[in-house]
């Protein structure tokens, strides 16, 4: 299992949250975030933003499921054709173990 996490614009989440359920996959965690990548904030006038808002969408998929999930985010997360600084980022990680707690057993 791979754990699926998508930092992207908070107008883009609902967009993304649709598109992951339309694509059979329901079960995602949102989470409302704070910081900056690469760009370093935004700069208006005399004054600088550092910590923009993001929302992070967490998703754990089967191995084979990763590049279409990856696809889908992406599609739909993407501000542009061409993109833009600030549409977000997608971190894949190893899940090694998952538990359900109201059957209090280990996922496969």
């Amino acid at each position: 299992m791979l754990m699926i996490r998508a930092i992207i614009r908070p107008e883009k989440s609902s967009k993304v949250l649709t598109a992951l359920f339309e694509a059979g996959y329901p079960a995602v965690t949102k989470i409302p975030v704070v910081g900056r990548g690469k760009q370093r904030g935004i700069k208006i006038g005399e004054i600088t933003y550092d910590e923009l808002p993001k929302e992070m969408l967490i998703v754990v998929v089967n191995d084979e499921d990763k590049d279409y999930v990856i696809k889908t985010i992406m599609d739909t997360a993407v501000t542009s054709p061409k993109g833009a600084f600030g549409d977000g980022k997608i971190f894949v990680t190893q899940v090694e173990e998952a538990y359900t707690i109201s059957r209090g057993s280990k996922e496969l």
